[in-house]
C-alpha cells in the first residue's frame, strides 16, 4: 500500500466534481442493477414509523456464546439461528425469487461483509438470534445510504421520528440513522424491546415492519375470536408487505444456511472485525480523512455514511470507522500532516435571501454554495439558517463549535416567481436608483450581472429578475423595460422545507 508523502502545504481545494459528490450524498453505494432487482422483489420492504412504548414484563432472552473462532463468519451465523422456522407458500415464493438472482445475492453479501461481524458480535452480546444479522438484507440490501420512498434511511431503515426516539441524531452535519454503530445499536434495542413486548421473535419482526400498535390490535382481534396468536395465523390481518416480511427473512436464512442447495457459492468471510473506531476531536474534511487513511472515497463513505457534509465536525463523541490496517496508516499519516485538517466554516444567514445575493456577499459563486449545502435552484434561504462556507484567512484553524454542529439547521423555502428583464442603463442611472426602481437589492443586481464594482455605464445592458404580480392573467412589469424569457421559478408557496437531512431517493420499493 502506497504511503503518503510528508505534507508541506494545505490540501488542494475541492474541485467542482468533488463538491458535487458531497452535494448528492443520497446516491446509493449499491450498484444500479442491485437496486433495480430489489425494487422488483415481491412485496418489497417499507419501514415502520412508530414510537416506543413502555415494556411492563419483558420476555427473557437466552444468551448464546459462540466459541469456535476458527470457523468463518457464515458458520457463526448459522450456529446462532434461534427463530422458529416458517414454512408456507409465501416462503417458497421468496425462495424462488432470491435463489434465481445469484448475482444480486452476491452483491448484497459483498456490501454486507463490511458490517456483518459487528452486527453478529452485538447480537451475541445481547443473546439475540443471529439470523437478525440478515435483516438488513431485507431492509436495505446492506446499503447504509438507502432511503425509502417513505424517507426511512440507513441500513436498518429508520424513519426520522423513530430514529429520534432511539437517540439517533439527525442534523445538518450528520444523520446517525445511516451510521453503522449507532443505527445497529438502535435497531437491536428496538428489536429487543419488541421481543420483550410480544415474547415471540416472529411477532417482534412483524412489529418492526408494521408497528407495535398494529400488531397489538391484531392480537386483540385474534384473542376476541378465540384464534391462535402467532405470525402464521395472524398474517391474514396484516398488509401484504408485513405478510411477506418474515418469509423474506426466512428465504435468506435458508439460502445462507444451505447455499449448496441453491447452487450458490458464498464468499468466505473471516470471523474477525472488518473495522475499528478512531476518535476525532478536531474537525477534519472527509477527503483529508480518506487521504490520511489511504482509502478510496467510496470505501471511506461506505464505512462512514452518516456524514452529510464534506467536513466531519469533531468532538468527544465523533468516531470514524476504518479497516484495521488503514487505522494504523491514518494515525501515522496524521502525525506527519502539516496542512489544515479542515477547510470549512459556517455562516449564519441574517435575513431571508437568495443564494445569489448570499454568494456575492461571501465572495463565492452561487453554484458552489448550492452544491456544498445541497440547496435546489429557485429556493430562498431563511433567516437564522446555517450554511457551510470555506474558511476565511481570519479563522484558518478554527473548528465549528459543538453547539452549531449539534443544532444547526438549514431552512429553505420556494422563492417568488420572477421574470427576467433586460435594462439599458441611462445617463443618470446608478445601481442604487435601478435597484429602487425595480424593488430589488444592489447585491442582487451585481450578482445577476457579475459586477465587481458599484459603477455602471450609460448604455450598459443589465439583467434584472422582477417579481411577477399575479393580480390577473397578465404579468405586470415596468413599461420601459423589455421582457425576456420567464424563469422556471415556482409560484409562491408558504411551505417551508427543513433541509437538515438528505433528500429522499428510492433505493427499493
Amino acid at each position: 500500500m502506497k504511503r503518503l508523502r510528508h505534507q508541506t502545504r494545505p490540501l488542494i481545494a475541492f474541485t467542482a466534481s468533488a463538491l458535487l459528490f458531497w452535494a448528492l450524498p443520497n446516491i446509493s453505494h449499491a450498484d444500479s442493477s442491485s437496486l433495480a432487482v430489489l425494487s422488483n422483489a415481491p412485496e418489497a420492504s417499507i419501514s415502520r414509523n412508530t414510537s416506543p412504548s413502555v415494556v411492563n414484563s419483558p420476555a427473557e432472552i437466552t444468551p448464546f456464546v459462540y466459541t469456535n473462532q476458527e470457523a468463518d463468519l457464515w458458520e457463526r451465523i448459522r450456529a446462532g439461528y434461534a427463530i422458529p422456522d416458517l414454512s408456507n407458500k409465501l416462503v417458497d415464493n421468496q425462495l424462488t425469487w432470491y435463489s434465481t438472482r445469484t448475482d444480486y445475492i452476491l452483491r448484497t453479501v459483498q456490501r454486507g461483509s463490511r458490517y456483518l461481524y459487528h452486527v453478529v458480535e452485538e447480537l451475541e452480546k445481547r443473546g439475540m438470534p443471529s439470523e437478525l444479522a440478515l435483516l438488513p438484507f431485507i431492509e436495505s440490501a446492506f446499503n447504509p445510504q438507502a432511503i425509502s420512498t417513505a424517507k426511512a434511511s440507513g441500513m436498518w431503515q429508520f424513519m426520522a421520528a423513530t430514529g429520534k426516539d432511539f437517540n439517533l441524531k439527525q442534523n445538518m452535519f450528520k444523520d446517525d440513522r445511516r451510521g453503522v454503530l449507532d443505527s445497529t445499536d438502535a435497531a437491536l434495542n428496538y428489536l429487543e424491546r419488541l421481543y420483550g413486548m410480544f415474547g415471540d421473535w416472529q411477532l417482534a419482526l412483524a412489529a418492526y415492519n408494521w408497528g407495535e400498535g398494529s400488531v397489538q390490535r391484531a392480537i386483540k382481534k385474534q384473542q376476541a375470536l378465540g384464534l391462535p396468536v402467532d405470525f402464521d395465523s395472524m398474517s391474514a390481518l396484516m398488509p401484504a408487505e408485513t405478510r411477506n416480511y418474515l418469509p423474506k427473512l426466512q428465504a435468506v436464512k435458508n439460502i445462507i444456511g444451505h447455499p449448496e442447495q441453491f447452487n450458490i457459492a458464498l464468499p468466505k468471510l473471516e470471523n474477525q472485525p472488518y473495522f475499528v473506531t478512531v476518535e476525532k476531536t478536531r474537525d477534519i474534511d472527509v477527503r483529508v480523512a480518506a487521504q490520511l487513511a489511504e482509502l478510496p472515497m467510496d470505501e471511506f463513505t461506505a464505512l462512514n455514511p452518516q456524514f452529510n457534509r464534506p467536513v466531519i465536525t469533531g468532538n468527544s463523541d465523533t468516531k470514524i470507522l476504518l479497516p484495521t490496517d488503514n487505522a494504523a496508516l491514518f494515525k501515522e499519516n496524521l502525525s506527519k500532516w502539516q496542512g489544515p485538517l479542515s477547510s470549512w466554516s459556517t455562516y449564519t444567514v441574517a435575513k431571508t435571501e437568495k443564494i445569489e445575493s448570499l454568494a456575492h456577499k461571501l465572495g463565492h459563486k452561487p453554484e458552489f454554495i448550492r452544491e456544498v449545502n445541497m440547496i435546489p435552484a429557485s429556493m430562498l434561504v431563511k433567516a437564522g439558517s446555517t450554511i457551510l462556507v470555506p474558511k476565511s484567512e481570519k479563522t484558518p484553524d478554527q473548528d465549528i463549535s459543538p453547539e452549531i454542529a449539534d443544532k444547526a439547521q438549514l431552512v429553505i423555502e420556494k422563492g417568488i416567481a420572477t421574470r427576467q428583464l433586460h435594462y439599458r442603463v441611462g445617463k443618470k442611472d446608478n445601481l442604487n436608483s435601478i435597484a429602487q426602481r425595480y424593488k430589488v437589492s444592489v447585491a442582487d443586481l451585481k450578482s445577476w450581472n457579475n459586477l465587481k464594482r458599484d459603477n455602471v455605464n450609460a448604455g450598459q445592458n443589465l439583467q434584472i429578475q422582477v417579481p411577477v404580480l399575479a393580480k390577473s392573467r397578465h404579468i405586470t412589469v415596468a413599461s420601459h423595460a423589455k421582457p425576456t424569457q420567464r424563469n422556471k421559478a415556482s409560484a409562491p408557496n408558504s411551505k417551508t422545507l427543513v433541509a437538515n437531512a438528505k433528500s429522499g431517493r428510492k433505493p427499493h420499493g
